[in-house]
């Protein structure tokens, strides 16, 4: 089926998705995650197809991220029920203001309509944007790249069924067949069959969104995170966030990329680092790849003209050393994409400085950047990340899947 047959399946069935009761949603996401684990021979056989054919041409933590098991699918089973706990943000009363004559007028929140999610090697995303979408009262049109088709070919025919169950149209959810870049592109133009477009993946993807969309397109993912460790900084606690911000699951958009440390401490905590990270680990020692100050201190691979501007996505992470504070912070000012930002210190100023200072969707004081999350933030799951301001920043849960359109009430009222 064309990818033009696919939107216009999914404009047809956006109303009903619109117009449902929180109850039938509630009841179409459960029908959903029981169809999810009821499927899960089928879905884990076609990830394991999509493994197969990914193996030697990306790399060991894009592989990772392509990886379904059964804990994982019972986790975004998981994720699709805790969307069901969470308030129904479709018709929910942002303003309301009666005027001195009685006319009464609310401002509504009402779904955005079709929203057409690009993303590439992440079959837990084909559920976690479909579950938003439902919940938000929107059709959605998911377009998966090529690694991960087979994985979420089976997993949005197990959410359909889910669907159909409760009598919502399946058409609701709908997987792109074509997984060419003009595909992509016909997504990005397809106004009056799109209302919002999102992608999720690196950075060539995302740019090439936000440059020839023609559709209202959402800036999300590319995270250039760094930490900065200051020179009042607890140094184990430090090395503890660093590891994690770094090591946990380095191929995510939250994961750490560069490292910034003060001169003060460099001496003492990179020798620490260098031990944690690289020699003490005997599975996926990090590369570490050092400014000429950090080189002077442990031995590493020089940074490059552009590492730290660079989302590595991998067990490599740049190194800085900087003499202030506010060297930290211009730094990241020049390197950042917004995403997540942190600071180690003990020094209450340093701390509220650098949260003032910096401009990302989140400010991490003492604490590991890999909570950019929507599960994690208390949003169930996420839709993405959004690193520009308007209409949506950080996390996108279920809110942020809506506009509002007013409501104005009167008793005959002429003007």
């Amino acid at each position: 089926m064309t990818t033009r047959d696919l939107l216009l399946k999914a404009k047809a069935a956006k109303t009903a998705v619109a117009i449902a009761s929180t109850e039938q949603k509630n009841s179409a996401l459960l029908a959903m995650a029981d169809a999810l684990l009821a499927e899960s021979d089928a879905i884990l056989s076609a990830n394991a197809a999509d493994m197969q054919a990914a193996k030697g041409r990306i790399s060991d933590s894009m592989l990772d991220r392509l990886l379904l098991t059964p804990a994982r699918l019972q986790g975004m089973a998981d994720g699709i029920r805790d969307v069901v706990a969470l308030p129904d943000p479709v018709g929910r009363v942002l303003q309301e203001r009666c005027r001195e004559d009685g006319l009464l007028i609310r401002r509504v929140a009402v779904p955005m309509g079709v929203m057409a999610i690009i993303y590439e090697s992440r079959p837990n995303v084909t559920a976690d944007a479909a579950a938003l979408s439902i919940k938000s009262g929107n059709a959605c049109v998911l377009r998966s790249g090529k690694d991960a088709w087979n994985s979420a070919a089976a997993i949005v025919a197990a959410l359909r069924r889910g669907l159909a169950a409760v009598g919502l149209p399946q058409d609701a959810i709908v997987l792109v067949e074509d997984t060419s870049r003009e595909s992509a592109r016909e997504l990005m133009t397809a106004n009056g069959l799109v209302d919002l477009l999102i992608p999720r993946g690196g950075a060539g993807l995302i740019r090439s969104c936000v440059e020839n969309a023609t559709v209202p397109c959402i800036q999300t993912g590319t995270g250039i995170c760094h930490v900065y460790v200051d020179k009042a900084a607890d140094l184990q606690m430090a090395l503890s966030i660093v590891e994690n911000a770094k090591t946990s699951r380095p191929a995510v958009c939250n994961a750490e990329e560069v490292l910034l440390v003060h001169a003060d401490v460099a001496a003492e905590f990179l020798p620490m680092l260098k031990d944690k990270l690289t020699d003490g680990r005997e599975k996926h020692p990090v590369e570490l790849r050092l400014c000429p100050r950090a080189a002077a201190i442990i031995d590493g691979v020089p940074a490059g003209e552009n590492d730290f501007d660079t989302e590595f996505l991998d067990y490599i992470l740049a190194v800085r050393v900087v003499d202030s504070e506010a060297e930290a912070i211009a730094h990241i000012a020049a390197h950042s994409t917004g995403h997540s930002e942190a600071i180690v210190s003990k020094d209450a100023e340093a701390l509220s400085a650098f949260a003032a200072g910096v401009d990302a969707a989140a400010v991490y004081l003492n604490a590991s950047t890999r909570f950019t999350d929507g599960g994690e933030f208390g949003l169930g799951c996420e839709m993405g990340i959004s690193t520009q301001r308007l209409h949506a920043r950080g996390p996108m849960g279920l809110e942020e899947l809506c506009t509002y359109k007013y409501v104005i009430t009167g008793n005959g009222h002429i003007r």
